[in-house]
């Protein structure tokens, strides 16, 4: 049996950060996750994907994040319970919970944090005939290793954010970039938007809407990819190399979904007004994987979450303990009395 304070079930970044945010409070953490390593859907499908929304940094790497993330944790040595999926939750009568894996490793915590990102999820795949046989023979669905296409010709399908960013950052890789929507408009960030236009006019994206992608061509390998415009009123056949479908994931909570707790549109609704918490009062939900009115599913929102989650289960392990918030700057990191000490008298220096 596996003890701790917090279980947090999900090792991508929120996930990660929530521990940095309970090692502040002295608070112990350990993780679940059904991935062989830490990171979630940021080293799992697109390690090489930049990110631009983290503040201090213009653009970091998605498995960079992962790894100042770990690096940052490091000191507070939480444990993780990799390539197993949390199955079963039991709560007992003093509050806490018994986890239970796919694989029968049990751990009990005082509360239990779901930070599944996503959960399990499968790409949203077009209908094309003949698909599935072209998949790791020229079809992909992620990027992971933006090498593999160096001087080749690829099409990119799609109207959202991945489909954008990776038109963007392969045109500096690939050959040539082909990016086909079915309409005129994107639903992904504005500035990525005009990035593109201006990519095309520079000749380094060949964007192509509103048409999609219909056939797939080749023997062994994709060869070239059919266009259909007008709902086939026309069509156009484009030579390739790669074509990269990006029309999102579709998630699935798998067994969480069992847990009791309160659904909405496959997400976890919880009360945003307070901590977080969801309708089981000691299981809290952060991240992609929760749901409230006006909620955003960006990596920054996440990291809040788990702050406010951290804080509420400190007051639930210790009711009627006052905590008094401090800087980091004036409690020091790992809080040692001497830290502490030293970092206020350098701020005392500071203002003198």
């Amino acid at each position: 049996m596996i003890e701790t304070d917090i279980l947090i079930i999900g090792a991508g970044p929120t996930g990660l950060f929530a521990v940095f945010e309970a090692g502040l409070l002295k608070l112990r953490c350990h993780i679940i996750d059904g991935l062989p390593q830490p990171g979630g859907q940021l080293t799992e499908l697109y390690p090489k994907k930049p990110i631009f929304d983290i503040p201090g940094y213009p653009s970091v790497g998605a498995a960079e994040l992962i790894d100042n993330l770990m690096e940052q944790i490091k000191q507070f040595e939480p444990g993780f319970t990799l390539n197993e999926v949390a199955e079963n939750i039991e709560k007992l009568e003093d509050g806490t919970f018994i986890v239970t894996t796919n694989k029968g490793t049990q751990h009990h915590a005082k509360a239990v944090a779901i930070a599944g990102g996503l959960g399990s999820f499968e790409p949203r795949k077009p209908v094309i005939e003949g698909l599935n046989f072209y998949e790791d023979k020229g079809v992909e669905y992620f990027v992971k290793n933006p090498e593999q296409f160096r001087d080749k010709n690829i099409v990119i399908s799609g109207g959202g954010d991945s489909a954008l960013d990776w038109s963007i950052f392969l045109s500096d890789v690939a050959k040539s970039v082909t990016l086909v929507h079915r309409r005129n408009e994107f639903r992904g960030a504005l500035d990525s938007v005009e990035k593109v236009q201006e990519l095309k006019h520079q000749g380094k994206i060949n964007l192509i809407t509103p048409a999609e992608v219909t056939e797939i061509h080749g023997n062994e390998h994709v060869e070239a990819v059919t266009l259909s415009f007008d709902g086939g009123v026309s069509t156009q056949i484009i030579k390739t190399d790669y074509f990269i479908p990006l029309f999102g994931l579709t998630p699935k909570l798998g067994p969480i979904a069992n847990w009791g707790l309160e659904i909405e549109k496959n997400a976890i609704k919880v009360n945003n007004a307070l901590d977080y918490q969801t309708n089981i009062e000691g299981v809290y939900a952060i991240g992609d994987i929760n749901t409230y009115p006006g909620k955003l599913k960006l990596i920054l929102c996440g990291f809040h979450e788990a702050t406010l989650m951290c804080q509420s289960v400190y007051n639930r392990i210790n009711p009627g303990k006052k905590y008094v918030l401090k800087y980091t700057t004036v409690s020091g990191i790992d809080g040692f009395d001497g830290t502490r000490k030293e970092a206020e008298k350098a701020v005392v220096k500071a203002i003198d």
